[in-house]
């Protein structure tokens, strides 16, 4: 198993096998005892034995109930400690926020989401998330104080040494905001800020369609169009963050006009926007179709979406050519990246086979055999969640890290001190 949340380099080599024993306490499929442990990362079953007390020690991680194997003795597997605290992660996306509490073994809690506009900037949209995390919190008679860490998706190109968006395409006033260095501030809690496709990827890979995957590419089908790159692992973000931008590759050099002042980019293909338009110019060409019910200006890539699974034929169609030119790129990415598994999330993906199978036959038709054959296409398990829930792991490995080191008091964190 290769392990996302490693050590600091600079590290002792104790700490660093601290935080190797406990990333594969977390994500482990299945569970993992001591021995299996002593065995994955070739330590002596007396050395894992000390570090294993000391994490428990802390309150992170605790023996779970033992188990039987098919034959031989119970084994007793270890496990994050539920009850160790709770954590916030939020998907910011362009027209939608969605906040989920969880407890410390990523167990939902509490969710919401409500509609916002990314492009009305940081100060708006930052006092947004403020109002419905807090509100959340309240409900559920917890308060900022008492999470461990936040972790957040944004959808744009991130630095993620410098907690900012760089020349984000869809994010207008953004460029360059220190959106970690603000919520920290503001919520006094340590705060993780990552790309949106990113953070679908790595939620994915925890707890949904691409658990124990090695190369996983997670694309997010929503306003605009954004892929998370796993590779052996690990997300792959580029020198500069940006890398997984697949909604900027250009499909025709003469194609409609992209957000990004580009033409002819996938975005502008099979991005909601795109799809919602496309609806509307069958609909002003007389074509027959449900949706000529509602207003124009009305009209949503979810509403195109939820006419074709009624049986619309024009939705339908819609939402095949969108899927048809996904596929296009998608096949590229295939023959760059060879893949175990392609993950479609967000949105518009929601629709199920209609939208997927456009994708699969374009990628095996133009991709190579060897690649096109290995990889898998599916949906989302985690559905809309899969950013949120990823924004919950990597606010999860900035608080057990930080415990396990002695950096913070988790029994401070409980009981709602600062």
């Amino acid at each position: 198993m290769t392990l996302y949340f490693t050590h600091n380099p600079k590290q002792n080599i104790k700490n660093i096998n601290k935080h190797a024993v406990l990333d594969l306490i977390r994500f482990t499929i299945g569970g993992i005892s001591r021995a299996g442990i002593a065995k994955q990362i070739g330590l002596s079953r007396a050395a894992v034995s000390t570090i294993v007390n000391d994490l428990i020690e802390t309150g992170i991680i605790r023996d779970a109930e033992q188990r039987t194997k098919t034959s031989g003795r119970p084994r007793t597997l270890l496990e994050i400690d539920p009850d160790a605290g709770y954590i916030a992660g939020i998907d910011m996306g362009a027209t939608h926020m969605r906040v989920v509490l969880t407890d410390f073994s990523a167990k939902a809690i509490a969710e919401k989401e409500i509609s916002i506009d990314i492009a009305k900037g940081p100060d708006f949209c930052i006092a947004q998330t403020t109002e419905l995390l807090e509100n959340l919190l309240l409900e559920n008679d917890l308060s900022l104080p008492m999470l461990a860490a936040i972790g957040v998706g944004v959808p744009g190109p991130i630095d993620s040494e410098a907690g900012m968006v760089i020349a984000p395409p869809i994010m207008p006033g953004w460029d360059r905001f220190p959106i970690r260095e603000t919520l920290e501030k503001l919520w006094g809690r340590p705060v993780s800020v990552n790309n949106d496709a990113e953070l679908g990827a790595l939620g994915e890979w925890a707890y949904g369609a691409g658990r124990g995957a090695r190369d996983l590419a997670y694309i997010k089908v929503g306003s605009g169009i954004g892929a998370g790159l796993l590779i052996d692992g690990r997300i792959y973000r580029g020198s500069t963050g940006s890398a997984g931008e697949i909604g900027h590759l250009t499909m025709d050099n003469n194609g409609p006009r992209c957000t990004c002042g580009n033409r002819g980019c996938l975005e502008a293909f099979s991005g909601g926007h795109a799809i919602a338009m496309n609806a509307v110019k069958a609909i002003q060409q007389g074509k027959r179709t449900q949706l000529s019910s509602s207003p124009l200006d009305e009209i949503t890539a979810k509403d195109v979406a939820a006419a074709a699974r009624r049986g619309d034929l024009v939705a339908q169609q819609v939402m095949e050519e969108a899927g048809e030119h996904l596929g296009v790129a998608i096949a590229g990415l295939v023959n760059i990246f060879n893949p175990d598994i392609i993950v479609v999330g967000g949105g518009v993906a929601q629709i199920g086979d209609l939208f997927l199978e456009p994708i699969r036959q374009a990628v095996a038709q133009r991709s190579l055999p060897a690649a096109a054959d290995n990889v898998r296409i599916t949906t989302a398990i985690l559905g809309k969640r899969a950013s949120s829930l990823g924004a919950v792991v990597q606010a999860l490995s900035l608080a057990v890290h930080d415990i396990a080191e002695g950096k913070r008091d988790l029994l401070a964190l409980t009981v709602g001190e600062a």
